[in-house]
């Protein structure tokens, strides 16, 4: 059997570090990015390693297109030191951080800082990889609840996902000749270090559990086995999909 191999990028820790171990459990290689961490980076390594499988990762800052291409030059380099082929199977954009503040506090430094992490690196990395991702790929990318209810506060953030819902699309209307399929994976409030880990506090998890109809906040192993799932042979005839996976938040 061929063994599939994934790009993930920001899988270090949280949302990211819980698809590359559940596509590792469906038998995936990984390589991934990490922004800063190369230690916990070097830990999920061992994770998939321990697995049986192979993993690799390099650093990537979203905020920069320099360093997304080197990232993805770095990654077609390894397969194919590694495989004899650059060709890969399944590329997750992930990486990103927020930005809380009101739109009338918001300054073109973060609305610039949101828009590379969040839409430009996604687009142009994605750019980058298409030559590269096999026939009967897939392509996920990582949005928000938000682009579909609104709480004060994360506008500039909201916009971008609403950007990369958008470009999901497209790609999978201009890719569906190479059999390629794109969909979007839409987390709700996640109890992870994002934007500081403030799902992780006690009244702001109060107050997501309340207008959440499975009754609590989530957790990172909630979106791992979505991810793993649109990878799958199960999943080939979804395309151009948002998959909201909130618990049922503001429904």
């Amino acid at each position: 059997m061929r063994q599939k191999k994934a790009i993930i990028t920001g899988a270090s820790r949280g949302l990211g570090k819980d698809m590359a171990l559940e596509l590792a459990k469906d038998a995936v290689d990984i390589i991934f990015s990490y922004h800063s961490n190369e230690t916990k980076a070097k830990e999920l390594i061992s994770e998939i390693e321990a697995i049986g499988q192979k993993a690799v990762a390099f650093q990537f800052d979203a905020n920069s297109p320099e360093s997304g291409k080197a990232f993805m030059n770095q990654a077609i380099d390894y397969l194919k030191r590694e495989n004899g082929s650059s060709g890969f199977d399944f590329l997750i954009n992930n990486a990103g951080t927020g930005a809380y503040n009101l739109v009338a506090d918001t300054t073109e430094v973060q609305f610039d800082e949101m828009m590379n992490i969040h839409l430009k690196s996604v687009y142009f990395l994605t750019q980058a990889a298409l030559p590269h991702l096999k026939e009967s790929g897939r392509i996920i990318n990582i949005s928000s609840g938000l682009a579909r209810f609104s709480l004060p506060g994360m506008s500039a953030y909201a916009m971008m996902k609403g950007g990369v819902e958008v470009f999901t699309r497209y790609l999978a209307k201009e890719l569906g000749g190479r059999k390629i399929t794109a969909n979007v994976v839409a987390p709700g409030a996640i109890a992870t270090d994002f934007s500081g880990g403030s799902n992780r506090q006690e009244d702001k998890q109060v107050l997501i559990s309340s207008i959440t109809a499975l009754g609590r906040v989530g957790e990172a192993d909630d979106i791992g086995g979505v991810v793993a799932f649109l990878c799958s042979d199960k999943a080939g005839w979804v395309n151009g999909q948002r998959i909201e996976v909130s618990g049922g938040m503001l429904v």
